[in-house]
């Protein structure tokens, strides 16, 4: 296994705290059945690799009042993505953004309140200079939501 790869006692660190993000370290250590410090550096270990950013709330978007959700593929000008990228970041209701391959060059995932002001927000997105082209699709519901809890089971189970 590389230096860089996860362990199972790093994926069962993950999972428990997947399930369980308010748990702190001494109990996170009980549960698994290791020293305090060895957790201690597990998470000081995760959290300079980047592999653990933070401990967010799981915030439903749908019930803060924004239940439309929808994706664009975006074609820009050549050369300008980091410059099409800082203008979308500054759409509030824009989620993400992706660098992609294929028939477009950025994939976004946006949020809105209702049709109409979905098209607010498409219409901010496409008046951001160099943005060429849109093609944007409305997600009607969303059956496997992001996760990484399968990847996590396994590495603690190798």
């Amino acid at each position: 296994m590389s230096e860089d790869a996860l362990d199972a006692l790093d994926a069962r660190l993950l999972l428990l705290l997947t399930d369980s993000p308010r748990l702190g370290v001494l109990e996170c250590a009980r549960r698994l059945g290791v020293a305090r410090g060895t957790v201690q550096a597990r998470l000081d270990r995760l959290t300079a690799k980047g592999v653990l950013g933070g401990f967010p709330p799981e915030v439903d978007l749908a019930e803060m009042g924004y239940g439309l959700t929808a994706f664009a593929v975006l074609e820009i000008a050549q050369g300008k993505r980091a410059g099409v990228a800082q203008a979308l970041a500054a759409i509030d209701e824009v989620c993400e953004v992706h660098a992609t391959t294929g028939q477009g060059d950025l994939f976004v995932r946006m949020v809105a309140r209702s049709n109409a002001d979905l098209q607010r927000v498409i219409d901010e997105v496409v008046g951001v200079p160099d943005v060429q082209r849109t093609s944007t699709s409305i997600a009607l519901s969303t059956p496997v939501p992001p996760r990484v809890r399968p990847l996590l089971e396994r590495t603690a189970r190798e």
